[in-house]
């Protein structure tokens, strides 16, 4: 008899009706706690923004990411941008050791300093506009970097 209401309690909670009660759960790994479980350090990076001519611009902020976070005027979107790198496999971040030509035009006295964490890294960067590879940097991190133009 026992077993009889058991099985009857057990089928009403595995029934459509109970399951559909609510949304799927996420995943645990993608959730903020299970990355400080596993010892993984939340995205925090503050960046210091300059000369852009832009006083909006200009400035230091604050953005950290998984969960979004800060005083960056942009988190979200910014974020989102850090994260089609990480899905790539690219470090924005990184200095650029690949010898190139670079086209030698200004685009200002624009320069942003980022330093931080990012995916488990350290970050300690420098961003300026002084030739075509450096502003081309600069636009591909945008809008993590603000948009500064000559």
């Amino acid at each position: 008899m026992l077993r009889l209401a058991a099985f009857a309690v057990t089928s009403a909670l595995a029934s459509p009706a109970a399951l559909a009660a609510g949304p799927p759960l996420p995943p645990l790994s993608s959730l903020p706690v299970a990355r400080l479980l596993t010892g993984e350090q939340p995205d925090s990076l503050t960046i210091v923004v300059s000369g852009t001519g832009n006083p909006r611009a200009d400035g230091e902020y604050l953005l950290e990411c998984a969960p979004v976070g800060g005083n960056h005027p942009e988190a979200e979107q910014a974020c989102a941008r850090l994260d089609e790198f990480a899905k790539a496999g690219k470090d924005p971040f990184a200095a650029d050791t690949k010898r190139q030509v670079c086209t030698m035009q200004d685009g200002g006295p624009a320069t942003a300093h980022v330093t931080g964490t990012w995916q488990g890294h350290k970050v300690d960067t420098t961003f300026r506009r002084k030739n075509g590879c450096e502003i081309s940097r600069w636009n591909d991190l945008e809008p993590v970097l603000p948009p500064a133009r000559a």
